[in-house]
C-alpha cells in the first residue's frame, strides 16, 4: 500500500516520504480500516510514540497520523461491535502505525460508527480536536451552565471545538488568538475576543475555567485569572503555574466511542462544525504539510478519492 512515513525526528514534516509500505494486519480485537480520510497534527512528530513502541524500541520508519475516517475491511480474531463494510471514524493508538496510509489497523474500541450523512473528511477532522475539547471541558473541567471559560487559540483546531461546546452548554466564552482570528472565534460562539499581543489578559478578570493549549507565559498569566474553586486545563504538559485556589490539570486525549458519538450527533444537527483549511490527496500530502504560507484550519488528507 501507499503510505507516508517518517524516519528522522530532527527533520520534522520535511522528513516525510511517500513510499510503498507493508499492509498492516488486524490483530485480536482490531479492525483493518480502508482509509478514506486522515487527519494529522505536526505535534505528533515530537511524541515518543511516533518513534518508539510501548517498550521503547525504535519502530521507524513509522506511519504518522492518528485520526481516521473510513470503512472496515477486515476483522481481527475476537473483534466485536463493528462489521465489515461499516463506515467508522476515530483515534488510533499512539505507538502503532497511523492513518496517513491506504489502510490502518486499529483497536475496534477506538472507533465509532460514522453516520452516512457525515463526509469522511469531516469525520477525520473530529477525533483529536473534538475529544480533546470534550474531555477537557466535561471530564476534567466539569464545566457547568453559567460558568465562564477562557479559551486560548479559540479559532484553531482544538480551540474551535472548545468554543462551540462550551457555548452550547451555556457557558460564557472568552476566546483568544491573533487579531485575524477575531471574527472566526466570534462566529464560532465566543462572546468576547482578546488578542494577547495587543490586549492585556489581566483585563479579562476572573474565570471559572481556562483551556490552555500553549503552556509557557500564556499559561502563567492565565493561572492568575482562575477564580477560587476554578480549574486550569492544559494539553501542553505539566503546568508550570497553578491557580492560587483552584485546580491545574494536564491530560492526554483518549479514544472514547461514546464521546465520538456525541460529537457526530452534534455535527449532524448543525450544532458543531470543524474548521478545515485544506484537503489534499495522499500523493500531495508531504507538500500539504509543508505549506509555503499559513493555512487557517486543519489539513485533511483524502486517501480514497
Amino acid at each position: 500500500m501507499k503510505a507516508i512515513v517518517v524516519s528522522d525526528q530532527a527533520a520534522g514534516t520535511a522528513g516525510m516520504k511517500l513510499v510503498d509500505h507493508p499492509l498492516p494486519e488486524a490483530a485480536g480485537n482490531d479492525v483493518l480500516v480502508e482509509v478514506h480520510a486522515s487527519g494529522f497534527t505536526t505535534g505528533e512528530l515530537d511524541w515518543d510514540g511516533t518513534w518508539t513502541d510501548r517498550l521503547g524500541r525504535d519502530r521507524t520508519p513509522s506511519v504518522p497520523g492518528h485520526e481516521v475516517a473510513g470503512v472496515v475491511s477486515a476483522l481481527g480474531y475476537g473483534t466485536r461491535g463493528l462489521s465489515v463494510g461499516q463506515r467508522v471514524f476515530g483515534l488510533t493508538d499512539w505507538t502503532r502505525d497511523g492513518t496517513l496510509a491506504e489502510y490502518v489497523a486499529v483497536e475496534a474500541r477506538n472507533l465509532a460508527p460514522l453516520p452516512g450523512d457525515i463526509d469522511f473528511t469531516v469525520g477525520a477532522s473530529l477525533p483529536i480536536s473534538g475529544l480533546t475539547a470534550w474531555q477537557g471541558l466535561f471530564v476534567h473541567g466539569r464545566l457547568q451552565v453559567g460558568q465562564s471559560v477562557l479559551v486560548h487559540g479559540a479559532a484553531g483546531g482544538v480551540g474551535s471545538m472548545v468554543t462551540q461546546l462550551a457555548r452550547e452548554v451555556g457557558a460564557y466564552v472568552i476566546g483568544t488568538g491573533r487579531a485575524g482570528d477575531r471574527q472566526t472565534a466570534l462566529d464560532l460562539g465566543a462572546h468576547e475576543f482578546v488578542d494577547p499581543e495587543q490586549d492585556s489578559l489581566a483585563d479579562v478578570g476572573g474565570v471559572d475555567l481556562v483551556f490552555d493549549i500553549f503552556g509557557g507565559e500564556i499559561l502563567k498569566q492565565s493561572a492568575g485569572l482562575v477564580r477560587a474553586g476554578g480549574t486550569l486545563i492544559t494539553i501542553a504538559g505539566p503546568p508550570e503555574a497553578r491557580p492560587a485556589d483552584g485546580l491545574a490539570i494536564d491530560f492526554v486525549v483518549e479514544a472514547d466511542r461514546a464521546q465520538l458519538g456525541e460529537l457526530a450527533q452534534r455535527v449532524r444537527e448543525g450544532r458543531l462544525r470543524t474548521v478545515i483549511g485544506n484537503i489534499a490527496s495522499l500523493d500531495d500530502a508531504v507538500a500539504a504539510f509543508n505549506p509555503t504560507e499559513r493555512v487557517k484550519g486543519k489539513t485533511i488528507i483524502s486517501v480514497q478519492g
